[in-house]
């Protein structure tokens, strides 16, 4: 069975084919120049950006795939979550496309795409495992038992851990991205400087909260910045992104080891795009080392929003006979533990 994947949640257009081989095709057209002068996503622009590089990207990926359209028995979509008017895109191409073909199509979960994305790599994790989705706007603990069998385990109460990164970035004047930009200027700060609090890990339960951490990032740069030439504030900055960093890491990691002791489990699977976060990939590797455990990932690539990711969930369920109706829905909203097992 050969799936055409395409995900236009947000601001990636992302389009690969999954096989019964595996990956046959992988094509991505990022619009970070597009919502650059922005500071941020502009939903409208986003979504008319994903119209005009959709069908290329398919052309693309079947030609890369040496397919012709016939090819192809499914199509899947990302139906949720995320910008509603992007998620009609891609769920208005993928159904059309799928009923011209004769061919099943499903909409797929974003954060299942997330979650199975290390699915892609040569050393897949076994289930059971614990999965930390860590993104924009997703900070998830998941017990994870096999495809569509999720627990929820703990939640962001308030800002994701990727939104925190991208807001602390923009008071920092970094610019879009932001967590990328603020990751690399943490390379050049000062650890000991500052000490930023630790949310939540003074209490039971396995929740996040970072809404805090830029509050306290701004009031250390508020207060440091009086008398700074300007070295001194480029070092400033680079402290606070540091400090920033290492507070959200360790959270993360604090949330992580009581997650795996809960469950006992003894693999944490990490995804979603600030996985690609070099200081945290050390420390969870470091984590379960520590307990006689392994962590998995995704390469960078898959770890932000992608076509493969949904190629690989939407063939594992059409796979299991799993298709819908003709008529498309998206949900920009969608709890993944109403998702059908496999």
């Amino acid at each position: 069975m050969r799936v055409l994947g395409i995900e236009t949640s947000c601001d990636e257009t992302g389009v690969a084919i999954y096989g019964d081989d595996g990956l046959l095709a992988h094509t991505l057209y990022s619009q970070v120049a597009l919502h650059a002068e922005y500071g941020g996503v502009v939903p409208e622009l986003a979504s008319r950006d994903h119209v005009r590089k959709l069908a290329p990207l398919v052309r693309q990926a079947l030609a890369e795939a040496d397919l012709a359209p016939a090819d192809l028995d499914g199509v899947a979509y990302t139906a949720g979550p995320g910008l509603a008017g992007a998620l009609l895109v891609g769920a208005g191409f993928g159904r059309s496309l799928a009923w011209s073909l004769g061919v099943p199509a499903l909409g797929v979960h974003h954060m299942e795409g997330h979650l199975l994305a290390p699915m892609l790599e040569a050393d897949p994790p076994a289930f059971p495992f614990v999965a930390l989705l860590v993104s924009g706007g997703h900070t998830q603990l998941v017990e994870v038992t096999g495809v569509g069998r999720y627990r929820l385990l703990g939640g962001s109460v308030d800002d994701a851990a990727g939104e925190a990164f991208d807001k602390t970035a923009k008071l920092l004047q970094l610019g879009y991205p932001g967590g990328p930009a603020l990751a690399a200027l943490a390379e050049q700060g000062d650890p000991t400087r500052f000490s930023f609090p630790r949310p939540m890990t003074d209490r039971p339960g396995l929740d996040f909260s970072f809404s805090g951490l830029k509050t306290f990032a701004l009031t250390t740069l508020q207060t440091g910045v009086k008398g700074c030439d300007e070295a001194g504030l480029r070092r400033l900055k680079a402290d606070i992104a540091r400090a920033f960093e290492d507070a959200v890491v360790e959270t993360l990691a604090i949330k992580c080891r009581r997650a795996v002791e809960h469950t006992g489990v003894s693999t944490l699977v990490l995804a979603g795009g600030v996985s690609a976060n070099k200081r945290l990939r050390a420390r969870i590797d470091d984590l379960m080392a520590e307990r006689g455990g392994s962590a998995c990932y995704p390469r960078p690539v898959f770890c932000t929003d992608n076509g493969a990711m949904i190629a690989y969930a939407g063939w594992q369920r059409l796979a299991a006979g799993q298709y819908e109706s003709l008529a498309f829905d998206i949900k920009p909203r969608w709890d993944m533990q109403t998702l059908a097992a496999i």
